[in-house]
């Protein structure tokens, strides 16, 4: 659902391609200023393939040549993400190019691995191959001694708002009994 700044901000379009139906809001991740910022008006066109790059028609992005020039943070992002997904197609590259953003909002932009290569992104897995991201909450499998303490966190044990080891796709940090320790991701299951 819509709220009223973002229809406002919009005009009522889609802030991607410029369609006035079928409009949502979109949150656009990591959350970066934890307001109505981090959010885009877009259209069911532009979501689904957002989510489902497989179905992606390539002429359907072309509308980027206008909407990465949007003075709005979260459609810069949204813009430079999808031209890095398309960015072989040739004509994406050469906006690319153009396109200029500022450092924090670039930050921001890269956080999704989008300029990356995917044999290069790390992804953390839990015990089951469910992804994990930063702020999720897991549960531990079996009893775990932590290193340079006599301290044993207990199988059942749930740690809240883990963060990932970015280096490391089979590490992630947690506080345990109010001590932050570094857990191996395949002693752990998400929740």
């Amino acid at each position: 659902m819509i709220n009223k700044t973002l229809a406002t901000r919009s005009n009522h379009q889609c802030e991607l391609c410029g369609h006035s139906e079928n409009l949502d809001s979109f949150l656009v991740e990591p959350a970066h200023f934890n307001t109505d910022q981090d959010y885009i008006v877009i259209c069911t066109t532009c979501k689904s393939q957002i989510e489902n790059p497989e179905t992606m028609d390539v002429n359907h992005w072309r509308c980027l040549n206008d909407s990465m020039w949007s003075e709005v943070p979260a459609v810069q992002v949204t813009a430079w993400r999808m031209l890095q997904r398309l960015r072989n197609e040739g004509w994406p590259q050469d906006l690319l190019d153009m396109l200029y953003l500022e450092e924090d909002i670039l930050t921001w932009a890269k956080a999704t691995g989008e300029d990356k290569d995917p044999s290069e992104i790390i992804v953390h897995k839990d015990s089951n191959g469910a992804v994990l991201e930063n702020g999720d909450s897991v549960v531990l499998i079996k009893d775990l001694k932590v290193k340079g303490t006599s301290f044993v966190a207990k199988r059942g044990t749930a740690v809240r708002r883990i963060s990932l080891v970015h280096d490391n796709p089979d590490q992630i940090e947690g506080k345990v009994e109010g001590t932050q320790i570094v857990i191996l991701t395949q002693f752990v299951k998400k929740i």
